[in-house]
């Protein structure tokens, strides 16, 4: 498939720069600043930062779909409210058939209607960000084009592509021992078999060990 990658310098981005490569799709990598970025074959290389629709939607025409791993300002975390918003209009511009976004935990629920930041175990740290996801996912839910949100486990870090994980809905996924984990390799790998498969269609997807 012909896939464009926002914020394909990030941490979750890479990993997923990574996996759409080894499975063979044309790429092109997407970021404000595209120093890190190496064109090659299987990747092009084009600079945008997602504060004008018309713009991205220029980027984006002629995709299959576009996956957004787009970050926030910590300071600013709202500002993924605005992305999502401009990156939804884009989509609809340019006539792509789906958008993926890299989620958050935050949102998910720990018991029957309680999410991860209403159970207040989530550190106060990290409540911005958690409740901008929440916000993006509103956006996500009360548009009309083809959105797949993958929401990771509550730690997501860096780590080893085990190819083993479990996949949910709107349920925050934990491990036998009540940790929820997931490194952002195997995530890759959860986000491209959703890509390929395209069975999650207008629906939120968690992931974890």
């Amino acid at each position: 498939m012909k896939v464009v990658l926002f914020g394909a310098t990030g941490k979750s981005g890479s990993r997923l720069l990574n996996e759409l490569v080894s499975r063979g799709h044309q790429v092109t990598a997407v970021a404000r600043d595209t120093s890190k970025l190496s064109a090659t074959s299987a990747v092009k290389v084009r600079q945008d930062d997602l504060s004008d629709a018309k713009r991205t939607a220029d980027v984006i025409r002629g995709a299959d779909a576009v996956i957004s791993a787009y970050a926030p300002p910590a300071d600013n975390t709202d500002d993924l409210v605005g992305v999502t918003q401009r990156q939804v209009e884009a989509v609809r511009q340019a006539g792509v058939d789906r958008l993926l976004v890299v989620g958050g935990a935050g949102g998910l629920e720990v018991a029957p209607g309680v999410s991860l930041i209403a159970s207040g175990h989530l550190p106060a740290p990290y409540l911005p960000i958690a409740t901008s996801h929440v916000k993006a996912l509103d956006v996500l839910r009360n548009s009309d084009v083809n959105w797949t949100y993958v929401a990771p486990a509550a730690y997501f870090e860096p780590g080893t592509r085990t190819g083993k994980f479990r996949l949910g809905t709107d349920e925050l996924i934990t491990g036998a021992n009540g940790e929820s984990r997931i490194s952002m390799e195997d995530y890759a790998i959860a986000m491209v078999d959703e890509l390929e498969k395209g069975s999650n269609r207008r629906k939120r997807v968690s992931v974890g060990y």
